[in-house]
């Protein structure tokens, strides 16, 4: 067989895609065993590139089996694309990108709710080549204590509620006796929020027993976990049940029956009598009470006349006093403007006398030079 340079050429180019293509498989590994996560928790979906090569260049994708178009996170072209994911995980998830490098494509999962439950596929895709892997996440919660009330007489005993709510997986409820025998109850009502989480309630009817006690338990087997609450009914909420009355009455009847018919008229009249005899006296009694509190009454309307008056005596009284001191107040406010009118006065003649005075002695001065002595010749 001849060989040219062609065909050298061509065998060159075959074995370079040959080697191009074998470096750009990969296996995506993982955990067999399933996640377990408390509801709250933070938890890490692991996955990795085997070999340990680079997957910063790739796209990778994290899926959740149990919803339609169930995209969780996505990572392609060196960035986090933020669309079209399942809106309960928006916000919760992220990669380790420092990790990417490495082949470390694990997802972080944050705040673990009910409904993050479920298979995960972690897909990672580098043209022409992809691969993928899945795991298994189970959330467990243990949701509140049972909360049981009252809600009467029914038909055939007392009506009982339970409720509890907050589990994962759904839970069980079971009402038991005092001696822990389940008791035939009504369809459990089974309720789930938004986030996942189980809240359960069950009627039962009980019927009166030696200790009144009733065991409300929810639980839930897979997590082994379990909450009871135990409730204590007295005698006496059983006694006015419709059923209760209807059995009394039913014994009253049969003693009347066996005592005899004229026994008991006999005892009816001897009732009346008493009956009757008790209520005179109380009539009595009453019109007495009510003569005495009349009388009260009337007494009391007296005081209060008696004290209107005074009242009234003692208002005269402070207005006259009012009167005169207006009176008094008046004539001395009349002497003080008068001793006001003789303090002008005095003070005008003062200055009159002052004015004589200077006259006074200006005369003087005057005839002083005319009196004076000289000595004799």
């Amino acid at each position: 067989m001849e060989t040219g340079p062609d065909s050298l050429f061509v065998t060159l180019l075959l074995l370079l895609h040959s080697s191009h293509s074998e470096s750009e498989k990969f296996e995506v590994i993982g955990p067999t065993d399933p996640i377990v996560a408390v509801a709250g928790d933070d938890i890490i979906l692991p996955c990795y590139l085997k070999p340990n090569i680079s997957a910063e260049d790739m796209t990778v994708d994290w899926l959740n089996l149990d919803f339609k178009d169930g995209r969780v996170f996505r990572y392609q072209n060196h960035r986090i694309i933020r669309e079209d994911h399942i809106p309960s995980y928006i916000g919760r998830t992220a990669l380790f990108e420092e990790e990417l490098w490495r082949g470390n494509t694990s997802l972080k999962l944050t705040r673990v709710q009910g409904t993050d439950e479920g298979f995960y596929t972690c897909v990672i895709q580098s043209k022409p080549w992809n691969c993928n892997f899945t795991i298994q996440v189970l959330v467990e919660a243990v949701g509140s204590k049972p909360v049981v009330s009252i809600e009467g007489h029914r038909k055939g005993g007392m009506g009982l509620l339970c409720e509890s709510e907050g589990w994962h997986p759904q839970p069980e409820l079971l009402w038991l006796d005092s001696k822990g025998v389940n008791l035939s109850a009504g369809p459990p009502e089974i309720h789930r929020d938004l986030k996942g989480f189980y809240k359960v309630k069950q009627h039962v009817i009980v019927q009166e027993t030696n200790t009144n006690r009733f065991t409300c338990r929810v639980q839930q087997s897979r997590i082994n976990e379990k909450m009871e609450t135990e409730v204590h009914l007295p005698s006496e909420l059983f006694y006015r049940t419709p059923w209760r009355i209807t059995s009394i009455v039913k014994c009253c009847l049969g003693a009347i029956a066996v005592i005899g018919l004229a026994l008991a008229i006999y005892c009816i009249c001897i009732k009346k009598g008493v009956i009757i005899d008790q209520l005179k006296l109380q009539q009595v009694d009453f019109k007495n009470k009510l003569v005495n509190l009349i009388v009260k009454l009337m007494n009391l309307k007296k005081e209060l006349v008696n004290l209107k008056k005074d009242l009234d005596k003692v208002e005269k009284d402070l207005t006259s006093q009012l009167e005169d001191l207006t009176k008094k107040l008046d004539d001395l406010t009349e002497q003080l403007k008068d001793l006001t009118r003789k303090l002008v006065y005095l003070k005008k003649q003062l200055e009159g006398i002052t004015v004589d005075q200077d006259d006074l002695t200006e005369q003087l001065m005057d005839v002083t030079p005319d009196q004076g002595c000289s000595s004799p010749i």
